[in-house]
């Protein structure tokens, strides 16, 4: 490989069906959200991991009619900094990745959610992001979730607001 290796979570494909935040603002805005932050008074990665799959734990199959086929967490490493975790519809069964990792700098987490079929997400990667983050900014992290405004692109097609 020439050049620097990729530091980064998978990159998001054109389909308007997944956020990165480590897809690049400048060459993918449409996918891009900016990465997490825990609060200052969380001392290590560790507990930071442990906040972070104690709020996916919370997270409520079905809520905002996605999801309805519950969700499971695959790999959990709190002292790497990972945690993966498989959403499934209720109807179709289709599997959505969410990947959580410590990288690029102190108290950051970067963050990915993706279909893996499919070329639309009729909102389901928004809304669950944007769950999770409510929860994690109960608990003190910098976490933005989706704006539509910022997406607006993502939000035509998919046809949500």
């Amino acid at each position: 490989m020439i050049g620097e290796e990729y530091q980064g979570l998978k990159p998001c494909g054109p389909a308007p069906n997944c956020f990165c935040s480590t897809d690049s603002i400048e060459d993918d805005p449409e996918h891009n959200i900016p990465a997490w932050t825990w609060p200052a008074d969380v001392k290590s990665k560790e507990e930071a991991f442990i906040q972070l799959q104690d709020v996916v734990n919370s997270y409520k199959p079905g809520q905002g009619n996605i999801d309805g086929g519950g969700f499971k967490i695959i790999k959990f490493d709190s002292s790497s900094g990972y945690l993966y975790a498989q959403f499934e519809a209720l109807k179709n069964g289709y599997i959505d990745d969410v990947e959580f990792a410590a990288m690029g700098g102190d108290n950051i987490v970067q963050v990915r959610s993706s279909s893996r079929v499919g070329y639309l997400d009729f909102g389901v990667n928004a809304k669950r992001l944007n769950y999770i983050a409510k929860g994690l900014r109960a608990k003190g992290w910098d976490a933005t979730g989706v704006d539509f405004k910022v997406h607006p692109d993502y939000a035509m097609q998919n046809q949500v607001q």
